[in-house]
């Protein structure tokens, strides 16, 4: 905390210098000099809030605008704005986010553990969802789909497998479509804001494909049709992205 009350007093500093600088050398180098000091405020952002690949309505009628807007501007943004709010020293900031799970152990800070978990699922998810245009079956092809026949039998029980384990999992969580440490299809599922990446996790993996099953994700529309839920997100899995993250 010591280290955020610093850098907001040195770019409260470096605000402040660029008011009196404009003030003696007027606009246009004022202008000049807001840009730079807004530049060194950013810098302190350490996490941010990625864009959405689509609009918010465009998941309707599976996912309605509300629910889409309330959930990326209020749920995903207080995961990135609680991250760069804490002590983040126990992170290594210059690799991926997806590095940055990898580290999470028991000791971990509650704070990092849950809100980075947030931010990457989310992101993860944002990605793994599409718009159905074309109105129809929306199923994967290719080696996912090979492998998800030779390990599940067929695309139906597969889905019925992991359809069943979203629905039946208790509280808060996850769905998850990964690839395991032994190379092999594997549906888990995580509570909260834990992913398979994470050494915390009971099984762990790669993550294909991922479902937020928090009731936050469906309530407005649902409310406790959870079943519901899950069996419309089938028209939305962005099966190019998961099977660009299976042929990794």
């Amino acid at each position: 905390m010591e280290n955020n009350r610093r850098d907001f007093l040195k770019k409260g500093a470096l605000l402040g210098l660029a008011s009196v600088t404009g003030a003696l050398f007027g606009k246009d180098k004022l202008e000049n000099i807001q840009s730079v000091t807004e530049q060194l405020a950013a810098e302190g952002t350490t996490f941010k809030l990625p864009d959405l690949p689509y609009s918010y309505d465009a998941l309707e009628p599976f996912i309605d605008r509300q629910t889409m807007e309330i959930h990326f501007t209020k749920h995903h943004k207080a995961y990135v704005d609680k991250l760069n709010g804490a002590d983040l020293s126990s992170l290594n900031l210059k690799i991926s986010d997806a590095e940055k799970c990898r580290t999470i152990t028991e000791k971990s800070p509650a704070i990092i553990r849950n809100n980075l978990g947030g931010h990457f699922n989310h992101c993860f998810f944002w990605e793994n969802m599409r718009p159905n245009q074309e109105g129809g079956t929306n199923l994967p092809s290719g080696k996912l789909l090979e492998s998800i026949t030779a390990t599940f039998k067929s695309f139906e029980d597969f889905k019925k497998e992991f359809s069943d384990k979203a629905l039946k999992l208790f509280g808060s969580g996850w769905c998850w479509l990964i690839i395991d440490q032994n190379k092999k299809l594997k549906i888990i599922t995580t509570p909260n804001q834990d992913n398979p990446l994470m050494p915390v996790a009971t099984e762990k993996g790669a993550p294909i494909l991922a479902l937020d099953v928090w009731e936050h994700a469906y309530y407005l529309k649902y409310q406790n049709k959870r079943v519901e839920y899950i069996s419309n997100w089938w028209n939305l899995v962005n099966w190019q992205k998961a099977e660009e993250l299976f042929a990794k």
